[in-house]
């Protein structure tokens, strides 16, 4: 037996009943459906149009009500999770009840008509129409039990746009605290010092770290605005970074960078590895007494690619708890951007720390 999981929105208001139009709109469908009924128990001739019409109006009204409950079947049984023979069981139970209680309603407002004019409704003509009024009462719920999977598929598919678009927004709100948190006073304030000192001792290299601190700011506002950009033109981003931590640093600062060819134009989110970069550079040469070399590496395999930064460690420090924001930025991001297609892993081992991410490939034909 399939156990169902419980659904918070069994007790929901039906949607019809939320909206006036729609109920106006629901309402006049069930007009029609009256009057057509009408015709086929008038037809005969054995009773007059009018009271036909008296008879059938107020209970297709009623029906009309009951036949809503369908919509609380449709919730408690979904489609995709309940199974289809269950589905079609419920519905079909649910619609020889309602339409048995429809019925007896009827025998209800026969007497009640009777009372009001005698004769009105022979019981005989009565109990003749009941074959078809039992048979429209099924189909009828069954027709709104129909229409409810369709409101509910229609439904969750706004429900799903909804998800995506707050998804959307939420990585770009990512990607602006993202592209905040590495341009941090942290950097610029680095940047600006190392500027001023060398100033005085090598006017050069103050200007050429000037150069490159502009073009990294340029390269940042221009693409941090984007959705996607290549995985070349990150890694020109990522390197103006690291020429600029390279006049810092000196000769404890070194790099490599690898790219397989069937990655270079895959697309990803702007200034993804950066703050990756960042954090090597802060948690790990910085805590070398020698420097070290920092490695970025991309390759594709099908529809993954695959990118890793690396950077070397004192192997006799412990490690430390979390490595800034750098980090947690990028993990929210690629949540929010590819939810569980993509993921982020770390590994330490004695000399190294690295950090993967694995995320599906997105080529320009598909942005």
């Amino acid at each position: 037996m399939v156990s169902l999981p419980p659904n918070p929105y069994i007790t929901d208001m039906h949607p019809i009943l939320k909206d006036r139009r729609s109920l106006i709109v629901y309402l006049a469908a069930w007009l029609t459906l009256a009057l057509m009924l009408t015709a086929m128990l008038a037809l005969p001739g054995r009773v007059s149009w009018a009271a036909v019409l008296a008879f059938t109006l107020p209970l297709m009204f009623v029906y009309a009500f009951i036949t809503l409950s369908a919509w609380y079947i449709c919730k408690a049984f979904p489609l995709g999770v309940a199974p289809l023979a269950r589905i079609l069981v419920t519905n079909c139970l649910a619609a020889v009840f309602s339409s048995s209680l429809w019925v007896l309603a009827g025998f209800g407002w026969v007497a009640v008509l009777n009372t009001l004019q005698e004769g009105m409704i022979p019981p005989a003509w009565h109990i003749d129409s009941l074959p078809l009024l039992g048979s429209s009462g099924i189909v009828l719920f069954l027709l709104a039990s129909a229409v409810s999977y369709l409101i509910a598929m229609f439904e969750a598919s706004r429900e799903a746009e909804r998800n995506a678009l707050q998804l959307r927004v939420l990585a770009r709100e990512s990607e602006l605290k993202s592209l905040r948190a590495q341009i941090d006073p942290h950097f610029l304030f680095n940047s600006l010092n190392s500027i001023s000192a060398l100033t005085t001792v090598d006017p050069p290299a103050a200007r050429a770290m000037t150069v490159k601190l502009a073009e990294f700011l340029r390269l940042s506002l221009r693409y941090g605005a984007l959705d996607t950009i290549s995985l070349t033109q990150e890694i020109s981003l990522t390197t103006h970074f690291l020429a600029i931590e390279k006049i810092r640093h000196g000769n404890r600062l070194a790099i490599t960078v690898e790219i397989d060819d069937a990655a270079a134009d895959c697309r990803i989110a702007p200034l993804l590895l950066q703050p990756l970069v960042e954090n090597a550079i802060r948690h790990g040469i910085d805590g070398l007494l020698g420097g070290g070399t920092i490695g970025i590496n991309a390759t594709r395999t099908g529809d993954q690619l695959h990118l890793c930064i690396e950077n070397p460690v004192d192997a006799g420090a412990l490690p430390k708890e979390g490595t800034g924001v750098g980090l947690d930025n990028v993990r929210r991001r690629i949540a929010g951007l590819y939810g569980t297609d993509g993921r982020i892993t770390t590994l330490r081992d004695a000399s190294r720390f690295t950090v993967r991410i694995d995320i599906p490939v997105r080529t320009p034909e598909e942005n």
